[in-house]
């Protein structure tokens, strides 16, 4: 289930997806690339490191990677480095 604390709410002109609808954004064939963490969804169709809608050839675009992100070799503050676009809601 997506974590959506109180800070996280959508923002009037952010995208509200459900994790079905995040994984149409995978980044291939022309589409954007946008994760999820911790509730909010980000765009990192520009992010150097997820070219193709892959990650470092571990993680896919169109994805809830907040578990995935205890095992990474950096914390949540990349995520500071990638526009913030949504949140992930219960659907």
């Amino acid at each position: 289930m997506p974590v959506t604390q109180s800070n996280d709410m959508a923002r009037p002109s952010e995208l509200r997806l459900t994790e079905m609808e995040l994984r149409q954004y995978n980044g291939e064939r022309g589409r954007p690339a946008y994760i999820a963490y911790g509730g909010v969804v980000y765009d990192v169709s520009d992010a150097p490191n997820w070219r193709g809608g892959m990650h470092r050839e571990m993680h896919y675009a169109g994805l809830d990677l907040t578990r995935s992100l205890r095992k990474a070799p950096h914390d949540a503050s990349v995520f500071q480095r990638v526009p913030r676009i949504g949140v992930l809601v219960d659907g």
